[in-house]
């Protein structure tokens, strides 16, 4: 199978020729150490890739380091932002107005925030530029990688003005989050147009526990996610609802409620574990993950690594509906050598050579 059909396998729930892999966020130093140079791909080092080499060369970089990194490792799907947009010049000096109207009441907050975002401009072209470098680059090289992209609007972490308006004043929050899927719905319509193949939906609202009631999430957040489910299945393409944290008291409004095709972030320090979900998930929703990186892959041993990889690979195994990568983000508290023990591991199982 190519890596386009093993994906799309997996996303059907047929069973691939393997388990397909790929890597949700990647970053420095692992990135760096891999590549044997400054990886493009991490927002810390876009500064300097900036100043050196010019805005658009900037993002050539970042699109062909992101390929390179995903081919060097065998991935089958890329994880891709929007490419920051080109420096503004500065704006012209205004005579200072009224100071903004301060206020101690969260409804009000929240309520002078959605009106500065309902007339925010539109998602800027020019922050798409990283999606036809690669497009370009995989054409120009004959490989296909589908392309996953972001459009999370939905979540609520930290935002306890907008948690207590969900309290006082529901028509306000819900105000906030119809203008969350007006914004997430522009960015659809660009990826969709540009052939992105899967586009991330939600945004995290739970830890140790969800930060907002089943009833409210359902209420609030459900509604809007679902319709830009059926957006992206309109254009063709796979809807990927991702949290962070303990989803078990809204798990069926996450999944099913919101008409999801995968589930992304799933976060098994916060008990989110693959062997109870792939039998409530199987046939219907494909399960993205789920290696402990904030815990395993962070503090455990290369053995220890080896051992949560090959239980992973083998819970998630049968019938498709798993695709391997980390709960969220390799960073700076991930050995080397740990991630190179997930790698090994992963090509271990499925019959491939060891990476070197």
């Amino acid at each position: 199978m190519t890596s386009r059909e093993r994906v799309q396998a997996a996303l059907a729930h047929r069973e691939p020729d393997r388990t397909p892999v790929f890597e949700y966020v990647l970053l420095a130093p692992v990135a760096d150490q891999l590549l044997g140079r400054a990886y493009g791909g991490d927002p810390s080092h876009w500064p300097g890739l900036l100043a050196e080499l010019g805005w658009s060369q900037a993002v050539r970089r970042q699109a062909l380091d992101q390929l390179d990194l995903a081919l060097l490792l065998g991935h089958d799907l890329m994880y891709v932002v929007p490419n920051a947009p080109p420096p503004r010049p500065p704006a012209p000096a205004v005579p200072p107005g009224p100071a903004p109207t301060s206020s101690d009441d969260p409804v009000e907050r929240l309520a002078l925030r959605n009106a500065a975002v309902a007339q925010a401009r539109g998602f800027p072209e020019e922050t798409l530029l990283v999606y036809a470098v690669l497009r370009a680059e995989m054409a120009r090289r004959e490989v296909d990688l589908p392309i996953l992209a972001p459009a999370y609007a939905h979540g609520v972490w930290t935002d306890v003005d907008l948690m207590q308006t969900m309290l006082l004043a529901p028509e306000i929050a819900h105000r906030h989050f119809a203008l969350a899927t007006a914004r997430s719905l522009t960015r659809i319509e660009k990826y969709l147009a540009l052939g992105i193949d899967q586009i991330g939906v939600g945004g995290d609202f739970s830890g140790t526990r969800p930060m907002i009631s089943p009833a409210a999430y359902q209420a609030f957040i459900v509604p809007e996610v679902h319709r830009l489910a059926q957006r992206i299945h309109a254009g063709g393409g796979y809807a990927v609802n991702a949290s962070d944290g303990n989803l078990w008291p809204v798990l069926d409004d996450f999944l099913f409620g919101c008409g999801v095709d995968a589930y992304l972030e799933i976060d098994l320090h916060a008990g989110m574990d693959l062997p109870r979900l792939k039998p409530i998930c199987r046939g219907r929703v494909t399960l993205y993950g789920n290696l402990d990186c904030g815990t395993t892959l962070s503090f455990g041993s290369p053995a220890e690594v080896r051992r949560h990889t090959l239980d992973c690979l083998e819970a998630g195994a049968g019938g498709g509906g798993h695709i391997l990568c980390a709960s969220n983000a390799i960073v700076a508290s991930v050995p080397i050598a740990n991630y190179l023990a997930v790698v090994n591991a992963y090509r271990e199982f499925v019959g491939l050579p060891c990476f070197s």
